[in-house]
């Protein structure tokens, strides 16, 4: 057992060495990408995955790439959350194929390079963006779940491989899906609706959508003096105020131009502080308490108040 855990441990050594004795690999006989994921057995699910989706070659050209690598527990945890059996992924070459391209990133970047809190751009066209956590590096793939980075920068003759503990997955939600299938945004979801404004935030964008929550829209009705339904009804007010909420191309938080003006599809403009605090048209004020909420076509922030274009 102390034999297996040690060859588990340095197997991507060894490979390198036995490489280089015989001639192999593309760099100074160092494995490639695929290579790597043969020979360590923490790898074995993606390897096979790799093969299945007919991706080898692919992974074993010049490159540069960069692959996150989900090991087999990763795998198996992905099993368990989509009631799949491992056959039935392997046999699902189109699943499979979105979800193996969307680990790989077109180009070499070490773990000192990550860009974080920046969107990373896939083979598969979606996004992903990582973050320093505690002082160690958390993924949010495209359906907002978490990922840890759990060995960084193994050097392959076409790229680096870092390790992760849990399967990526590409958005399956669009922005108008995504606060459909959140409650605190019941009352934003019935707004833009009856502005008849779901196709267009649900368009390829990306879009980048500041979101208040109903308490936020509760506050707005106590503002103005009216209801909720003469609001809802007000449908010239109710896409002014919503378009308002919106900005073209997918902005991330720490992509937030900060005491600028960031002008909205509404056509007004608004800023945001040091703080992440919102001033609006009307000089009043609104706080970002969450932020970065992916979406197939864009991103979501959470704002605790509604903004306000020029009356």
């Amino acid at each position: 057992m102390r034999l297996f855990t040690w060859f588990q441990r340095f197997g991507i050594g060894l490979l390198a060495t036995a490489m280089v004795a015989c001639g192999g690999g593309g760099d100074g006989g160092k494995p490639n990408i695929v290579q790597i994921a043969q020979y360590d057995a923490r790898f074995s699910i993606l390897a096979e995955a790799v093969v299945a989706a007919d991706l080898a070659a692919t992974l074993s050209g010049t490159g540069p790439y960069t692959v996150f690598a989900p090991t087999n527990d990763a795998f198996a945890a992905l099993l368990a959350e989509l009631n799949l059996s491992k056959a039935q992924l392997l046999g699902n070459k189109a699943l499979l194929r979105s979800v193996l391209q969307y680990h790989v990133v077109g180009a070499q970047v070490a773990k000192a390079d990550v860009p974080l809190g920046k969107a990373v751009t896939t083979l598969q066209g979606g996004i992903f963006k990582v973050d320093s956590v505690s002082g160690s590096l958390t993924i949010t793939d495209g359906r907002n779940r978490g990922s840890r980075i759990i060995q960084t920068d193994v050097q392959a003759s076409n790229g680096i491989v870092h390790a992760v503990d849990k399967v990526l997955l590409p958005a399956d939600k669009t922005i108008v899906q995504t606060a459909q299938a959140l409650p605190q945004f019941s009352i934003l979801v019935e707004a833009v609706v009856a502005a008849g404004l779901q196709n267009a935030l649900s368009a390829p964008g990306p879009l980048t959508v500041f979101a208040p929550t109903n308490d936020a829209f509760a506050a707005l009705l106590t503002e103005l003096g009216i209801s909720k339904s003469a609001l809802l009804a007000n449908v010239p007010l109710l896409t002014k105020v919503l378009t308002y909420h919106v900005v073209s191309g997918r902005v991330l938080k720490a992509d937030v131009p900060l005491n600028t003006a960031i002008t909205t599809l509404q056509g007004d403009s608004f800023s945001v502080d040091a703080s992440l605090a919102i001033t609006d048209q009307r000089a009043r004020k609104a706080n970002l308490t969450a932020t970065d909420v992916l979406a197939s076509n864009g991103v979501i922030h959470v704002v605790d108040k509604v903004i306000l274009p020029k009356p």
